[in-house]
């Protein structure tokens, strides 16, 4: 074998040893693996209701999709659809949500009444104040188109908002009411307060009580109307037959 040849076969071995000792390239992870990763299987559907409640308030109902929910917690598509099912499921979640918010907020709201009076106005008071705080989680809370009630957390949150409203207007009337039997009465002192602090409420959201506000006397707050409403007896007689 001639010098050159030697040479030759010398560079070949020295370049063939350099590719043998690199070091092998780590193989790329899936983006979905990456991205899940920080989450516990349980923290993961705690992440994502949380997800779901910011896109619901930020971008409204229609602004709520399961791919909206996944980019906004930072996870994979098919998250969502493995914790919920389908978007109906989510919402569901996210209104039995809301409801528990809403329930906690309603026990709490008379801790600091010192009045019977005050501990009367109190829940009505934390009804509103809760719906301008979180208008789009307020908002599915009663789309009982969208919600699924056969979910047991839904519904057994739906149902302690209930007993919550009963109690209250049984304190109010001083009597003891039963959530799943009541007399007529007490059915209807029920649908009464229900229905006026819900729909003075969706009045409030949709701004359709700027134009009472704008007549009352300068600094009159919706609150304060809220509460004239509440106090005001019911006056005038039925007509006759």
């Amino acid at each position: 074998m001639g010098k050159s040849e030697i040479r030759t076969e010398t560079a070949r071995g020295a370049r063939t040893s350099k590719k043998a000792s690199a070091p092998a390239r780590p193989a790329r992870q899936p983006a979905s693996v990456k991205s899940e990763a920080p989450y516990h299987h349980g923290a993961l559907r705690e992440a994502l209701l949380q997800a779901a409640e910011r896109v619901l308030e930020r971008d409204g109902l229609a602004g709520l999709t399961l791919r909206a929910v996944a980019r906004e917690a930072g996870v994979s598509h098919a998250a969502p659809t493995h914790h919920f099912g389908d978007l109906t499921g989510l919402l569901s979640e996210l209104a039995a949500v809301g409801f528990r918010q809403f329930n906690a907020a309603m026990a709490s709201s008379s801790d600091s009444a010192t009045t019977p009076l005050e501990r009367a106005l109190a829940r009505p008071k934390a009804y509103v104040a809760y719906a301008q705080a979180h208008p789009g989680m307020y908002g599915i809370m009663f789309r009982t188109e969208r919600l699924d009630y056969s979910r047991p957390s839904l519904h057994e949150a739906a149902e302690a908002s209930f007993a919550g409203l009963a109690n209250a207007v049984g304190m109010m009337r001083q009597e003891q009411i039963r959530g799943d039997a009541l007399t007529l009465n007490q059915g209807a002192a029920i649908a009464r307060a229900w229905s006026m602090v819900h729909g003075f409420t969706m009045l409030l959201l949709d701004g359709r009580l700027e134009d009472i506000l704008g007549r009352l006397p300068e600094g009159t707050t919706p609150e304060r109307l809220l509460e004239a409403m509440l106090m005001s007896p019911v006056t005038g007689k039925l007509p006759g037959p």
